[in-house]
């Protein structure tokens, strides 16, 4: 487990690039809005699919894995995996708090519906707003998610990064659609949601300074343990559920077995 010490600028830059990145799926989904067509409802169920199996796949494999280590190294290791266990259920119970009382909308939100364009455009706008503000706030612990697990360890980082890039997509289009139909400008459906995908390299700025006096084996264990439940409960309640909204048939459960199996080939190559 890396001491503070021994992390270095370039992790540190390596880590808050790889969530910056991830974090800037959400204008892609911007772009979809404005200059495509509606994506085929049987592909999105696919990718969505795909992000909810990689993520708990990777969740449950290799955060809880690195958790588990961390609380054994300061715990010793039957401590260790009770103190994993309860960082992992404070993590689900945690962004579940913040679901609950910050409920996010985008499922509710489609540009498709025969009743979309009639609404009012200051509604429409109202309701673009709180789907970005309660984006974003779901978007804070993914950047911290990105952050810890990349500095930790990129061959972990990387393909979370990349699932959670996958996921801001749809999240971009829940934000796009509403901002660009009332406003019917390009610019502010780009800044709205560029200001909701900048909350992830942000979450994890904010992340790093306040836990950076703090950093040791148990703090980078409770990290990586709340990870792995936001990961998991963010997989089961947003991702599986939309895709199986859009499914026509066996998308949902070919992109959750086929996101499980490339993530794990990865995991399995970064090691040779």
């Amino acid at each position: 487990m890396n001491a503070l010490s021994s992390i270095t600028t370039f992790q540190l830059l390596t880590a808050f690039g790889i969530s910056f990145a991830a974090g800037l799926f959400t204008v892609l989904g911007s772009g979809l809005v404005m200059f495509s067509k509606t994506p085929n409802p049987r592909v999105l169920s696919f990718g969505l699919a795909f992000a909810g199996g990689a993520m708990v796949y990777v969740s449950l494999t290799e955060i809880f894995t690195k958790s588990n280590e961390a609380f054994a190294a300061a715990f010793g290791q039957q401590h260790g995996f009770a103190a994993t266990t309860l960082a992992f259920l404070a993590g689900m119970g945690g962004i579940a708090l913040i679901d609950h009382f910050i409920p996010n909308p985008h499922e509710t939100l489609d540009a498709e519906d025969p009743d979309f364009q009639e609404r009012r455009r200051s509604h429409i706008a109202r309701v673009g707003m709180m789907a970005a503000f309660a984006i974003t706030a779901h978007n804070f612990p993914e950047g911290l998610a990105t952050f810890f697990a990349t500095l930790d360890n990129p061959e972990v980082g990387m393909p979370l990064a990349l699932v959670i890039a996958i996921h801001n997509i749809p999240e971009g289009i829940s934000i796009a659609a509403p901002v660009y139909f009332a406003t019917k400008s390009r610019r502010k459906t780009v800044l709205a949601c560029l200001v909701s995908g900048l909350a992830e390299p942000l979450g994890a700025v904010l992340g790093y300074v306040f836990l950076k006096p703090f950093l040791s084996p148990a703090v980078f264990g409770t990290v990586f343990g709340l990870i792995a439940g936001v990961m998991v409960f963010l997989a089961l309640d947003e991702l599986l559920p939309a895709a199986k909204r859009y499914s026509d048939g066996h998308e949902t459960v070919y992109g959750l077995t086929t996101g499980m199996g490339v993530i794990a080939l990865s995991l399995v190559l970064f090691r040779f």
